[in-house]
């Protein structure tokens, strides 16, 4: 079955970086768009960045020019390298895979922007 791991979120403050990483199974991992979601407190899930299997990427407006989106198909792995990061950033940040209709996610992993 489809597995979603993400890893990387933590605390850090207004301006700093995270790279958070999602290792996939289950899944030719190569053939597919993979996306990053995130949802703050009180607020909908949103897609902050998505990726083509051909490496074409989406950006949410608000993060375009601070973060980049990224695979490695060796690794099975997306990646979010966020900079400048601002309070709200705040998420819990989830990777997401369309697969025949079916939308999978990983359990999350909590970003928190603040001094």
């Amino acid at each position: 079955q489809v597995q979603l791991v993400e890893s990387g979120g933590g605390l850090v403050q207004p301006g700093g970086s995270l790279r958070l990483s999602c290792a996939a199974s289950g899944m030719i991992f190569s053939i597919y768009a993979m996306g990053w979601y995130r949802q703050a407190p009180g607020k909908q899930r949103e897609l902050v960045a998505r990726i083509t299997r051909g490496g074409s990427t989406y950006y949410l407006d608000s993060v375009k020019g601070r973060f980049t989106i990224s695979r490695e198909n060796a690794k099975n792995t997306v990646y979010l390298q966020m900079n400048s990061l601002k309070p709200e950033d705040t998420a819990v940040y989830y990777c997401n895979v369309g697969i025949g209709g079916d939308d999978y996610w990983g359990q999350g992993t909590q970003v928190t922007v603040s001094y």
